[in-house]
């Protein structure tokens, strides 16, 4: 019989024994028992091409599979930017860029102001796109208006066509019961609780206890060699504050309850990520330990309760017992936080620039002081306290006020939430979308404002303001308009009323002095060193120099 030769084959190369062997994994006794029989070795060559095939075919189609896995990874990459830089919308979206996928132009909207001016995030996307323009904060698309008309249909249109929005890296901040955060019913009770403490009424009770904080603080001052401002105000204001409402006082306390608001403050502004050694994780932690306070406190009042009340958390106690209420222990040590955050933190802030533009415009010293000793004149005790009816008389004082807080610019924005599509002068606000009115642009507005940068309290000279208005929202706007307005007002009031009537400066040696009016006491110089938490890196402390009480570092 012939011997077998291998046929050709139809489908497969042909491959010599070596490269079988060696693409098989054979072993030399495989391949010399195979050499036995030429039928044998045959049949073993075509098994063999039939396995090199089907593992050249699972190549062919790992690499095919491999290739459209990636195709659609880039085509569902390429969707996702499209979709993110274009997001969909009914209608024109207004102007401007979403950044960056996922992390959006929040970068760029943290970084620090270092000049009284509108902050740059802002002011280079006003320049670009117009008064109103689109971006994305933390991952949110969010709709910014520093147009006037715009912000003021936000504030009338709350609770219809918006509503309070805070992203959540504030809310977590804030607390996720925090009063910004709730609507309705229950933020109008909590609105009326806080009226309780801070309305008139209140206030006029509280105006000697004011009184008595600012003359004291003073007087502290003036037996000082340095006192860095900002933070002597606040602890002024801080004290005041959290006595009224928990009757809290740090020389009978064993914690420092406001070193743990400070360790918040300072992160208060910074960008969101909560890693130990960050600001946002210090801010974090500061509420934390300020909270574990706050609750202490209020069990300690719930075990052994007053019986007349004296501060708010006996108010707040009292609800709490009440049937049907809806407080919840959460939602009040929210209420208390934000509280004593705001009444402290934004006062003193304003107070510290207040002082600052006293020792920078003389004739506005002047004229404030005129004002104040006209009250002392006209009372037949000099020496009594300051009376609800003269502080409603100081009508110089509130125009210099307005100024100060116009210019502070201590709220960079203010959030709301659409919620549904909203048409205004040509563009669409998707429902959901988050809305930001920014404060600095409408008060550094040079349309409505000569000279926006310049500190001129006779601007407001004849002008009534019993609220926000287009041009004015230094205190908010609308139904949420801050309830702490008149307290801020008469903290401020009281303090220059102090200052100016019973303290004045000396100069000698090219160093600025403050000493008590009609003492015979030594004269202590008092350099004032003022700086923002927010801003790092500035130098805090500046000595007095000239005509000034103050220099400030911005």
């Amino acid at each position: 019989m012939p011997a077998l030769s291998a046929p050709p084959c139809l489908f497969f190369p042909r491959f010599s024994p070596q490269t079988l062997l060696t693409s098989s994994n054979l072993t030399l006794s495989h391949f010399l028992l195979c050499q036995r029989s030429k039928a044998h070795h045959s049949i073993i060559y075509i098994i063999l091409q039939l396995k090199i095939f089907s593992e050249l075919q699972l190549v062919t189609i790992g690499r095919m599979w491999g290739l459209c896995i990636g195709a659609l990874v880039i085509i569902s990459i390429t969707h996702f930017v499209y979709r993110w830089r274009n997001p969909r919308c009914k209608g024109k979206l207004p102007p401007g860029s979403m950044g960056l996928p996922l992390l959006g132009e929040t970068l760029q909207f943290f970084t620090p102001n270092t000049s009284s001016d509108i902050p740059p995030f802002i002011k280079k996307r006003m320049d670009r796109y117009g008064p109103i323009f689109k971006t994305n904060l933390v991952g949110r698309p969010v709709v910014i208006s520093t147009d006037p008309d715009l912000n003021y249909f936000i504030f009338q249109q709350e609770g219809v066509l918006f509503q309070s929005w805070y992203p959540d890296t504030f809310t977590e901040i804030f607390g996720r019961q925090n009063v910004g955060s709730l609507h309705g019913f229950l933020y109008k009770y909590l609105k009326n609780m806080v009226l309780n403490l801070f309305g008139p009424e209140s206030l006029k009770k509280m105006l000697p206890e004011v009184e008595q904080a600012a003359n004291r603080t003073l007087h502290q001052w003036s037996c000082q060699d340095t006192i860095e401002l900002k933070d002597a105000t606040a602890s002024m204001i801080f004290d005041l504050t959290a006595k009224k409402l928990i009757s809290y006082e740090p020389d009978k306390s064993s914690e420092n309850l406001r070193t743990n608001f400070v360790a918040f403050i300072q992160g208060l502004i910074s960008f969101p990520l909560d890693i130990p050694g960050t600001a946002y994780h210090k801010c974090l932690q500061g509420r934390k330990m300020a909270m574990r306070m706050l609750k202490t406190m209020l069990q300690e009042r719930r075990a052994m309760p007053r019986k007349q009340q004296s501060d708010f958390f006996d108010y707040v106690l009292e609800e709490l017992r009440k049937d049907g209420t809806i407080l919840t222990e959460a939602i009040a040590l929210d209420l208390m936080f934000v509280l004593l955050f705001a009444s402290f933190e934004t006062t003193s802030l304003a107070i510290t620039l207040a002082i600052k533009f006293l020792s920078d415009h003389p004739l506005v010293l002047k004229q404030l002081t005129e004002e104040h000793e006209a009250i002392l004149n006209q009372r037949e005790n000099a020496d009594a306290g300051l009376t609800w009816k003269e502080y409603k008389s100081m009508t110089f004082t509130f125009q210099f006020i307005n100024e100060t807080v116009r210019l502070a610019n201590i709220v960079p924005g203010i959030f709301r939430k659409a919620l549904r599509d909203i048409q205004f002068k040509g563009y669409t606000i998707p429902a959901s979308w988050g809305v930001m009115v920014c404060p600095p642009a409408v008060h550094l507005n040079p349309v409505k404002y000569k000279d926006p940068l310049a500190f001129d309290p006779s601007r407001w000279e004849g002008v009534e303001l019993n609220g926000a208005t287009k041009h004015f929202m230094a205190f908010g706007g609308g139904i949420r308009f801050c309830v702490g307005t008149e307290f801020t007002k008469a903290q401020m009031a009281v303090f220059l009323h102090c200052l100016v009537t019973k303290y004045r400066k000396i100069q000698g040696n090219n160093k600025q002095h403050i000493t008590p009016h009609k003492q015979n006491r030594a004269i202590t110089e008092l350099a004032i060193c003022v700086a923002r938490n927010t801003i790092p890196d500035v130098p805090t402390c500046l000595h007095t120099q000239q005509d000034h009480w103050s220099q400030a570092a911005f």
